[in-house]
């Protein structure tokens, strides 16, 4: 999986921390939001503002510390970001999903191919 450069501002950092502690959800949009925040998590359990650079590697068995849904599109067959989702998910769960999207047709890889995932 390649290396994401990434920013948090401290504002963000902030509210990502809020919603967290007070037990809402933190949902991710994008799989590198979802890096990003989890890669940006202290020891403690708040994410740290700041730059860097993300090697995060998810995939099923990840236990994910901050993220708690995520909007993304749907992914290529055997690819990295579908293991993440499937970390995420359960594999089970997004391969009927992928079933269901193929069955109805859906415009793979296009503008609006978005799914929520919770």
């Amino acid at each position: 999986m390649r290396p994401e450069r990434y920013v948090i501002p401290t504002d963000a950092a902030a509210s990502i921390n809020r919603a967290h502690a007070e037990g809402r959800r933190v949902i991710a949009v994008g799989t590198t939001s979802v890096r990003t925040i989890e890669t940006a998590v202290s020891g403690e359990g708040f994410v740290l503002p700041g730059a860097g650079s993300s090697e995060l590697f998810i995939y099923p068995g990840f236990d994910f510390k901050v993220v708690n849904g995520i909007i993304t599109n749907f992914h290529l067959p055997k690819s990295t970001l579908l293991m993440l989702v499937s970390a995420f998910a359960g594999r089970e769960r997004i391969l009927a999903a992928y079933q269901s999207a193929v069955a109805e047709q859906y415009r793979f890889y296009s503008y609006g191919d978005a799914m929520f995932i919770a």
